[in-house]
């Protein structure tokens, strides 16, 4: 039996596996010494946050001194699975020099989500270092994929152990056709939502750049639909604007391209397209510099959001003067 419940927090409704408000409020990235809560109508006590527990139901008012005044709102949050984030990039782990310049690049890329892939333990050195040695995985979200699965029956295979070793049900989906292109086997990809979505999976999924394939996604469990801008590793930026913004004006869910970003004006491609974030790895990892490349793509999707919400101007077959031609002299 599942363990969510729906809750009432500030007004609108969210999912969430926590069992207290204390669980609640570590999940929305708040810091308990800075809110108070009122659970129910009452006051929670700040020392009985841990104690509390939530039913189904439950409305909660959470609240934070601001400054006065009527400053502009910059909340600007997306949501997916009912989780709330802040930064619209999510970041690799892969290919990096060592751990510790892979941990430096997210701090960099001020990134609040990570692949991770699931390989087996080195059991001959148990010791040697580990990812969660660099990246806590109570800091930041780890977000296990299926990188390097072929089959339908793979991929769920690995989330399911993901799951077992972590806890971890938000997780991202891949099944590749074949090594050479590494595209998605969309047939073996929708078989492995539906599966993932039936046992209590968010799966967030990697698809081709097709606008029916990602309905059907979305239909069989998909949270987030994830379509390819470019091949995988290829650097090649989005190749076809078109598909990715005919995806973004017909989901439901969230839309983040997947792949194939090269540098910082591909991130602001993705972003002025409408689509509510960018995963990328080898494009900061193999970057001469990945600490200034991760700098950088965090304010290309920064500025790219900033571009597709403020509405760009129409485009002109001809020139139009910014300054008026009458009254020259």
């Amino acid at each position: 039996m599942s363990d969510t419940k729906t809750l009432t927090v500030n007004g609108d409704s969210r999912t969430t596996s926590a069992a207290t408000i204390a669980q609640l409020v570590q999940e929305l990235g708040l810091a308990p010494e800075k809110v108070a809560v009122e659970h129910n109508g009452v006051i929670a006590p700040r020392s009985t946050l841990a104690d509390v527990e939530l039913g189904e139901g439950d409305s909660l008012e959470i609240v934070h001194f601001v400054g006065g005044g009527d400053a502009a709102q910059d909340d600007d949050t997306w949501s997916v699975a009912g989780r709330t984030f802040t930064s619209r990039l999510i970041v690799g782990t892969g290919k990096y020099k060592d751990f510790e310049q892979n941990a430096a690049a997210l701090k960099a890329s001020g990134a609040e989500i990570v692949t991770v892939a699931v390989r087996r333990v080195n059991v001959s050195d148990p010791g040697a270092p580990m990812l969660t040695d660099f990246i806590d995985p109570k800091e930041t979200t780890y977000l296990p994929n299926t990188a390097g699965c072929f089959t339908a029956d793979d991929a769920i295979r690995t989330l399911r152990l993901a799951r077992e070793a972590g806890g971890w049900d938000l997780v991202k989906l891949e099944v590749l056709g074949e090594a050479r292109t590494l595209y998605p086997d969309m047939r073996e990809t929708l078989k492995a939502t539906e599966v993932l979505a039936k046992e209590g999976f968010h799966p967030m999924v990697y698809c081709a750049d097709d606008p029916i394939a990602a309905q059907q996604l979305e239909e069989a469990g998909a949270v987030a639909i994830m379509p390819l801008g470019a091949p995988i590793g290829s650097g090649l930026g989005i190749q076809n604007r078109v598909t990715i913004r005919l995806i973004v004006e017909g989901a439901k869910v969230p839309v983040l391209v997947d792949a194939g970003v090269g540098t910082a004006s591909d991130a602001a491609v993705a972003m002025e397209l409408g689509c509510d974030g960018v995963l990328m790895n080898t494009a900061i990892a193999e970057a001469k510099d990945p600490i200034r490349m991760a700098r950088a793509m965090k304010l290309a999707v920064e500025a790219g959001r900033d571009a597709y919400l403020a509405g760009r101007m129409a485009t002109r077959k001809y020139a139009d003067p910014s300054s008026p031609l009458a009254g020259l002299i």
